[in-house]
């Protein structure tokens, strides 16, 4: 809901309390009043049938309760809206003048009370939805001058835009100096027509046309000697000037609606339901008062809608003329006496207001919104055509060439399709389900899954091999293998000591042997056993290579899930940046969107700290006119950002704060200690 909804609310539900208050002031002992009553004689009259239990009311009794019934809206449901007008004018043809009482039957005095209430509250209630769309309609016309006002800011403040926006209208420029041109010639030429050209062909129609030319000739020279002098700033000062002079238009065009707008508020139903008596005044004189509200608030609206966009009528003298308006109001005469003839009773006629309304749905709002609409037309934001004909031109003479080369490259253009779609496949499989297939049964311990640089079972072999070989060598030398030099056969217990030191890497008869030989290595190779030693050595050599690679292995099993998830890693990050930059791309960014967001929201809320610090408030403390549409345009642009942000009892919250704001008659001072409320309690949405 916005604020008109929520104020037309308001009204109608006060209209409602006021409505069964006067019924128990009439009746004090039914809370049916009229229609209690009402039926009560029915019943008495129908006593002689007694086989009809059933109680209707009479038929026009049923059309207006239906017609109020489609002008109410629930006051729960917070998605209501303003009826349109023309529910409202099927509604006000219940108020229609009923045929005379000579050719019906005769009514009871308490049918014709009963239909003259109803028909009051039909009035009141389309009163109600008629002072709603008058002021959506000039709240959302207001909002869009600011949105156009903000355009042109942005087409002054970049030579770029500036540029950008004299490429744009180029055309429309040139149609208007054609037409100029045209125009001109035509009045210098004395009523120059093609039809009369025709007619004087036999005076020579080189004559005719080579005068006709002379004045475009001349003319044009004219305008050309206007345009040098105009152009001495350059093209860019003139664009700007132009496009101030559009922005100095709107301005003065939303200030003129801020006004209005803010009359409707300050002198319609809106205030006079939400502060003093008003329209709930239950005493005595209230009924007469509510109608005199009404039919005030018809002639007000009448008059603002009429005179908003009129500009021989001053700013500055809007509230003057609109107060000449409406006291001078033949439906606010107080001679105008209802339908019953009550001389006693000065109030006007249900007819005579649903008739005004009517007028005001068919011509008045009619003559506005088409008013607006020339103006915003004139000097608003241009239309889609102007600013992208440069680029659908481009399109269409491009595009024969664009189709010619999608048709020649046909089929390259499939391939590479297909291509790219195997490569996503391929890829996602080979890189990501893979792996994670393989990190998972990691995590089981999994044999088959097991990272190894080497077999099982090789460095069990090699060991063994060296240790049998260095064995052999030191039986074959037993002086070799003996600490005291003995070439006696090497008994079971050195033999198996001598396999303890190979185990450990103890090499010492081979190197011994190996030293030996190499004091004559020619001699050695020949009758000694330096070859053997070598072996041995190189087998040596390759049972360490085996230990260390062996400690690798080992090392790289026990960090077995950390290359699991190594081996996945990339897989994972280029699919989620892929499917970040995809989301981004089609949800236009959802947290910069939230940013622009907040940060209309702070403007908004920056403009109205600015329109209550740097207004002047009137004798009372109150702000002018002017400034109370302006705060409420900005105050209802804040709050259809917020909703869009917080959450749903937070904004119900916010609403009432700003509500507050709103409130022109709580002072200036209440106001701008709302906004600064605001500013503190809602900062982490701003």
């Amino acid at each position: 809901m916005s604020f008109i909804t929520d104020h037309c609310a308001r009204i109608d539900a006060q209209l409602d309390r006021l409505q069964l208050s006067n019924a128990a002031l009439t009746h004090p002992s039914s809370t049916s009043g009229l229609l209690t009553t009402l039926s009560q004689e029915e019943q008495d009259q129908e006593q002689e049938q007694p086989q009809h239990h059933h109680i209707s009311l009479p038929p026009r009794l049923s059309a207006l309760q239906t017609a109020l019934r489609t002008l109410s809206a629930p006051v729960s449901d917070r998605r209501a809206s303003l009826a349109t007008p023309s529910t409202i004018r099927a509604a006000l043809a219940a108020v229609a003048p009923h045929p005379s009482p000579a050719s019906q039957p005769q009514h009871t005095q308490t049918q014709a009370d009963a239909e003259r209430e109803l028909e009051w509250l039909l009035v009141s209630k389309a009163t109600t939805q008629v002072y709603g769309l008058a002021l959506q309609g000039v709240l959302d016309s207001t909002v869009a001058l600011a949105d156009d006002v903000w355009y042109w800011d942005e087409v002054v403040g970049s030579r770029r835009w500036t540029a950008l926006w004299a490429v744009q209208s180029a055309p429309g420029r040139v149609w208007e100096w054609g037409c100029g041109v045209w125009e001109d010639a035509r009045r210098r030429s004395e009523g120059f027509t093609f039809a009369a050209a025709g007619r004087e062909a036999q005076e020579g129609v080189a004559e005719q046309w080579g005068r006709f030319y002379g004045v475009v000739r001349t003319v044009v020279r004219e305008r050309r000697v206007v345009g040098l002098r105009e152009g001495a700033l350059g093209p860019v000062v003139k664009v700007r000037g132009e496009v101030r002079r559009k922005q100095a238009a709107l301005r003065r065009l939303r200030v003129r609606n801020a006004n209005a707008l803010g009359v409707l508020l300050g002198e319609g139903l809106a205030n006079e339901s939400a502060h003093g008596d008003g329209l709930a005044t239950p005493r005595e004189d209230g009924q007469q008062r509510w109608k005199r509200s009404v039919a005030r608030n018809v002639a007000l609206v009448e008059a603002v809608l009429l005179k908003v966009n009129d500009a021989e009528t001053p700013v500055e003298k809007f509230d003057a003329a609109i107060a000449e308006i409406t006291e001078d109001d033949p439906l606010l005469d107080g001679e105008t006496y209802d339908e019953a003839g009550n001389a006693g009773e000065q109030t006007v006629s249900p007819q005579a207001v649903a008739e005004r309304l009517n007028r005001i749905l068919a011509f008045a709002f009619t003559q506005y919104q088409e008013s607006s609409r020339l103006a915003v037309k004139e000097h608003g934001r241009p239309s889609r055509l102007v600013r992208f004909w440069l680029p659908v031109t481009v399109g269409i003479l491009s595009s024969s060439t664009v189709l010619r080369i999608l048709t020649n490259r046909r089929a390259e253009i499939v391939q590479w399709i297909q291509d790219l779609g195997t490569t996503t496949i391929d890829f996602w499989r080979n890189w990501v389900v893979e792996p994670t297939r393989q990190l998972i049964k990691t995590i089981r311990h999994d044999e088959g899954s097991e990272v190894s640089i080497m077999s099982k079972r090789s460095l069990e072999g090699d060991r063994d091999s060296l240790e049998r070989m260095v064995v052999d060598f030191a039986i074959d030398n037993p002086s070799n293998a003996s600490a005291t030099g003995s070439t006696a056969r090497l008994t079971d217990t050195e033999i198996v000591d001598l396999r303890l030191r190979v185990r450990e890497g103890d090499l010492t008869p081979v190197l011994k042997a190996y030293e030996k030989d190499l004091a004559s290595p020619l001699m050695g190779t020949v009758r000694g056993n330096l070859i053997r030693a070598l072996l041995i050595q190189i087998q040596k050599t390759k049972v360490d290579v085996e230990v260390a690679i062996g400690g690798i292995d080992n090392l790289l099993k026990s960090q077995e899930l950390v290359f699991g998830f190594i081996g996945l890693t990339p897989g994972i990050l280029i699919s989620y940046f892929l499917g970040s930059w995809l989301r981004a791309s089609l949800t236009q960014k959802r947290g910069a969107r939230a940013a622009r967001r907040q940060g209309k929201m702070l403007r908004q809320l920056r403009n109205i700290d600015r329109i209550l610090t740097t207004s002047h408030p009137t004798e009372f403390g109150e702000l002018y006119y002017k400034d109370q549409g302006l705060l409420l345009c900005e105050a209802h642009v804040l709050r259809q950002a917020a909703g869009r942000v917080m959450p749903a009892v937070v904004f119900r919250e916010f609403c009432e704060d700003v509500e507050e704001v709103c409130d022109v008659r709580s002072g200036v001072e209440r106001q701008r200690r709302g906004v600064e409320r605001i500013r503190w309690a809602y900062g982490r949405y701003l």
